[in-house]
């Protein structure tokens, strides 16, 4: 059993727990089972949310990253990883889609279809203007004649080391090129500037989904912990019941399944499957844990537990000083976050106190962005181990909207020579005052007994 106080939702679902093993209701359907989901299916949800995207956030983010054409190239089977962010993931034949915005981030956006799938397109498209050219019309040819007419000094295509704005071919870029000619293709730069600018900011409307997203994972890894038997129940048993939960709940894994959950009652493994090992008293147990809902977001929590021994009623003090060591990490790590912040700076600010209270060396850092994947782009909160200077994506700032899975930490040797690190994982939005947490952090430990 754990000790820790229980929110009503926290209640409500152990409830829900307990009443899984009951018979189904008569006349229940599946229909009424859909639609007391946490998250039940709503077609409209994400085309509506990247509608309002495009149209208020894709235009200042061209600007920032000093681009004034963006071109996507779409197809069936192999499609750019960027696809379902422009409404282009039901893309057949080969179309084209174009965004141009001015210095001061305003948009106009085309899409060039083959005519027998344009009039679909045209019904569900976020963009401006669907246009239909003959099937067999070069798209090559009809984008850069686009792009001519309107001569921007910058064209963005999708070629970057980073994958998710690397979905333009070798072959699509040697043919994009021969249609734009020397002139043009002189013009052309990666566009991972704007996928990162773009993406890693969120809105509200996005923001609170996962608010109540991060709100089940934690209740979810409460309810865990509750079932535990120490000396019978084993990692591997944790992380199935997890897994169960999910299923049950409609929502699926946060990150590779495999992976998801990581219960880890032994010492550090990072990123792993959880095992067979036996949770005994005296072991710190490290849930790792993260759900995707709607098909889009995803979040990314770690709660952590406490073993009781025979006849103790809490963590023994020098225990309870490593908990208090690593969220005071935590808070300091929170209070550095702010707009204009470099994520370096944030990553510093928690390794102070991990150097005064004693720590080892910690070789992760301290957080990441998280939304559309449990590693998003964004600033990494990171890199200022061995007082190396802000380079890459720590150098980056903080913005509002950009939301954040982040670590408190605090690590030490074993008796039998491996580590152990608490890392208390939390997720936060930024926004113009700092930083606010997406659900209430984890103060005290959870209490196994």
């Amino acid at each position: 059993m754990i000790s820790r106080p229980l929110t009503t939702l926290s209640l409500l679902l152990l409830v829900a727990t307990a009443a899984c093993g009951m018979p189904e209701a008569p006349g229940t359907s599946d229909a009424d089972t859909r639609a007391s989901l946490p998250f039940p299916d709503d077609p409209n949800l994400w085309p509506s949310i990247r509608e309002e995207r495009i149209r208020t956030l894709l235009g200042p983010a061209m600007a920032r990253a000093g681009i004034e054409a963006w071109v996507v190239l779409a197809r069936e089977n192999a499609n750019d990883p960027i696809a379902s962010h422009i409404g282009a993931e039901n893309a057949g034949g080969l179309a084209a889609f174009l965004f141009f915005a001015d210095q001061d981030g305003n948009l106009e956006s085309l899409a060039i279809s083959p005519e027998t799938e344009a009039t679909a397109l045209a019904e569900v498209s976020p963009l401006d203007n669907v246009r239909s050219v003959p099937r067999g019309t070069s798209m090559y040819a009809a984008a850069a004649e686009e792009l001519r007419r309107r001569d921007p000094a910058s064209i963005a295509v999708n070629s970057s080391s980073r994958n998710i704005a690397d979905g333009l071919s070798y072959s699509q870029r040697r043919a994009l090129e021969d249609a734009l000619g020397a002139d043009l293709t002189g013009r052309l730069v990666s566009s991972e500037e704007i996928v990162i600018e773009w993406l890693s900011v969120k809105l509200p409307r996005e923001v609170d989904i996962m608010r109540r997203a991060a709100e089940l994972t934690e209740q979810l890894e409460l309810e865990a912990y509750a079932r535990i038997v120490p000396g019978e129940t084993t990692d591997a048993e944790v992380a199935r019941f997890l897994k169960q939960r999910m299923a049950e709940l409609g929502v699926t894994d946060g990150w590779a399944p495999d992976q998801n959950p990581n219960v880890n009652s032994g010492p550090d493994r990072g990123h792993s499957h959880s095992t067979e090992k036996v949770i005994m008293p005296g072991d710190v147990i490290q849930t790792d844990f993260g759900i995707g809902v709607h098909g889009m977001w995803v979040t990314d929590i770690q709660r952590f537990a406490y073993v009781l021994r025979p006849g103790e009623t809490e963590a023994p003090p020098e225990m309870q000083a490593r908990w208090e060591y690593a969220r005071e990490g935590s808070r300091a790590a929170k209070a550095a976050m702010r707009p204009g912040a470099r994520g370096w700076d944030v990553d510093a600010a928690q390794r102070e106190l991990l150097e005064r209270h004693g720590s080892i060396p910690i070789i992760w850092s301290t957080g990441h962005p998280v939304g559309y994947w449990a590693h998003d782009v964004g600033p990494r909160l990171g890199g200022a181990a061995g007082g190396a200077p802000a380079s890459g994506d720590a150098a980056r700032e903080l913005r509002p909207g950009q939301t954040f899975a982040f670590d408190g930490f605090f690590g030490w040797t074993r008796e039998d020579g491996t580590t152990k690190t608490i890392s208390v994982e939390e997720m936060v939005v930024i926004t113009d005052g700092g930083a606010e947490w997406l659900i209430a952090p984890q103060e005290e430990w959870v209490l196994v007994r």
